[in-house]
């Protein structure tokens, strides 16, 4: 092999390791692949070049990749993973970033910067994660308080929005951090990629370099976790969803007054999300709590799932992909139509 060659894959894998990615023979040979070069050495062919040149370090303890085994779920949406860990901006002060992932395809669903590890913030993440790829029929998370509190004895927000849409929310045994183990990889490789960074200097900045990740993650680092070492993007794209699970009917309960007085919907949902399953009507609407919300006639007969919520109404289709999510009228509004959730997001079906 020339040295023009060996000097070729030296400098992609500097290249690599200062921009925060990973940078081993695997990486480097999938990146000069992508990169069209001519001449193109093999994994272990790699190995040795590095450990010649000096820049790698030989591990003989490490497991050989062929002893590892993984369990993967069949196909996307059948479980979404989620967790969290702190890290630094400026000024002395850490922010929470909040991550959930598609098992089977490793796709970064949905992340989020918060100020602290807080249900809010969590139920934040998990909603943007179901608008963008529908509703998963399994959601595994840790323990802690803001995600997935039943072995305190007691449910969170999270696991009761999740039961409304069906989710079965599952855990790992406390103390058991590799439950959540390709959680626990994708945020050494998100921390890899930051640490190579100034730090930053606003919660806005950080989630701004957080999105850049996830979206260099998703579509173009090629995972040495799946086959043929596809991109996540391309991983979710091989194999259909699973449909999403069928929601589970909320009764709401209410304490009504010695005097009756008229209680909005948005009024008397103040702590948990409320889900229903309704048919849209032949003109395209579907009636909450007094409103009607034309969402369009091409839904016109079929199942809608409908979830209520303190301050905006959101509606899905019987597939459980989000048609659109839209903050509730003023008071006294009867009636609203396409155009107004068009300037919510609502667009025509294909």
């Amino acid at each position: 092999m020339s040295d023009q060659v060996k000097d070729s894959a030296v400098a992609v894998r500097a290249a690599l390791e200062l921009s925060g990615l990973d940078h081993g023979p695997i990486s480097v040979h999938e990146r000069m692949k992508r990169m069209g070069l001519p001449v193109v050495p093999s994994v272990a062919s790699l190995a040795r070049i590095f450990r010649e040149r000096d820049v790698s370090r030989v591990e003989p303890k490490k497991k050989p990749r062929s002893s590892y085994r993984r369990f993967v779920y069949p196909a996307p949406n059948a479980c979404w993973q989620l967790d969290a860990f702190e890290y630094p901006i400026s000024g002395g002060r850490v922010r929470t970033i909040l991550q959930v992932i598609d098992d089977h395809s490793r796709l970064a669903v949905a992340s989020l910067v918060a100020l602290s590890e807080n249900a809010e913030a969590a139920l934040a993440v998990v909603k943007t994660g179901i608008r963008r790829y529908g509703v998963p029929q399994r959601f595994l998370s840790d323990n802690g308080l803001a995600f997935n509190p039943n072995r305190r004895g007691f449910e969170g927000q999270l696991t009761a929005y999740l039961k409304a849409l069906g989710v079965e929310p599952i855990t790992g045994k406390p103390g058991k951090a590799t439950t959540q183990g390709k959680n626990e990889r994708f945020h050494q490789t998100l921390q890899q990629w930051l640490n190579a960074r100034p730090l930053a200097e606003t919660t806005a900045e950080l989630q701004a370099s957080v999105d850049e990740f996830d979206a260099y993650y998703n579509d173009e680092r090629p995972h040495q976790a799946l086959v043929d070492r596809m991109t996540p993007r391309e991983a979710w794209n091989a194999t259909e969803p699973v449909p999403a699970p069928r929601p589970k009917m909320v009764q709401p309960v209410f304490e009504f007054p010695a005097t009756p007085v008229e209680v909005s919907w948005a009024a008397a949902a103040e702590d948990v999300d409320r889900t229903r399953v309704t048919k849209v009507r032949n003109d395209g609407t579907i009636r909450v709590s007094k409103v009607e919300f034309r969402i369009g006639s091409e839904y016109a007969g079929q199942q809608a799932y409908v979830i209520r919520e303190v301050d905006a109404v959101e509606f899905f289709d019987h597939q459980g992909t989000s048609i659109v999510r839209c903050p509730w009228p003023p008071a006294g509004t009867h009636y609203v139509g396409t155009a107004t959730l068009r300037e919510h997001g609502l667009s025509p079906k294909s």
